[in-house]
């Protein structure tokens, strides 16, 4: 079996878990090649929308720290500049990659890859600890973490928890560090339309609500689902009032 001579251990931080309405907060990435920790990539993204307390309590990015950053089809573009063609290395590498995807079916941006999971390999090869997290696997392994939660680190802990991994296992099971092709299926995401824009310009005015995301940043299904939520929480703008709006 050919050894692996290359890998881009890749993480990824974001509003939230979801992919069809959460945003891309950071980028990071480790180059790994014949074992050895090379070089870093590192970008902020762009959000256009609010970051909630939660998130810049976990991970530290501040809104301030986003609010000049490029957008998301620039930085996966550059992401994928310094990746080449080498297989991804991630923990629970098929989350980060659906947001990569998505971002990618997007702007018309071709991104099949195969890769390495390290959750995969430690839940096969290891009892303990129970609990298989980043973090708990880290602790296990006295894997240092600076700056937990912040994506170049989470990178970096990858690759080395993926070289201890290897180290120990590899002999033993050698399919587990193959990498294998990753398979994530999503829509376009068109932009929101005119008229849908119109309609929340005007409900945000009648019913004073002040929105946490850039209007021109979001998505078409986005928008439906937004003006959805203001009609079942504020109701419908009489259509008298409505239309003196227009």
């Amino acid at each position: 079996m050919e050894p692996i001579r290359e890998l881009i251990a890749v993480d990824l931080e974001m509003t939230g878990l979801q992919v069809k309405t959460d945003r891309i907060l950071e980028i990071g990435a480790v180059r790994l090649v014949n074992g050895q920790l090379r070089d870093t990539f590192q970008t902020f993204v762009n959000p256009h929308r609010r970051i909630d307390a939660r998130i810049t309590e976990l991970t530290g990015i501040r809104p301030e720290m986003v609010e000049d950053a490029p957008e998301a089809e620039e930085a996966l573009r550059k992401f994928l500049e310094f990746a080449g063609e080498a297989p991804f290395l991630g923990h629970n590498v098929i989350f980060d990659y659906s947001f990569l995807k998505q971002c990618a079916v997007n702007h018309k941006i071709s991104l099949e890859r195969s890769a390495l999971d390290t959750l995969k390999i430690a839940r096969k090869v290891l009892k303990e600890p129970e609990k298989k997290s980043l973090e708990a696997l880290c602790g296990y392994f006295q894997i240092d973490r600076e700056h937990a939660h912040r994506a170049v680190d989470d990178a970096k802990a990858t690759a080395e928890l993926f070289l201890m991994l290897q180290q120990k296992y590899q002999q033993q099971e050698p399919g587990l560090f193959v990498p294998k092709p990753l398979h994530y299926k999503v829509k376009k995401q068109g932009p929101l339309t005119p008229a849908q824009k119109r309609d929340l310009n005007h409900l945000m005015i009648y019913h004073r609500i002040e929105f946490n995301i850039e209007l021109d940043s979001l998505t078409k299904s986005e928008a439906s689902r937004m003006i959805d939520k203001i009609y079942a929480q504020y109701g419908r703008i009489p259509e008298q009032e409505g239309s003196d709006n227009v």
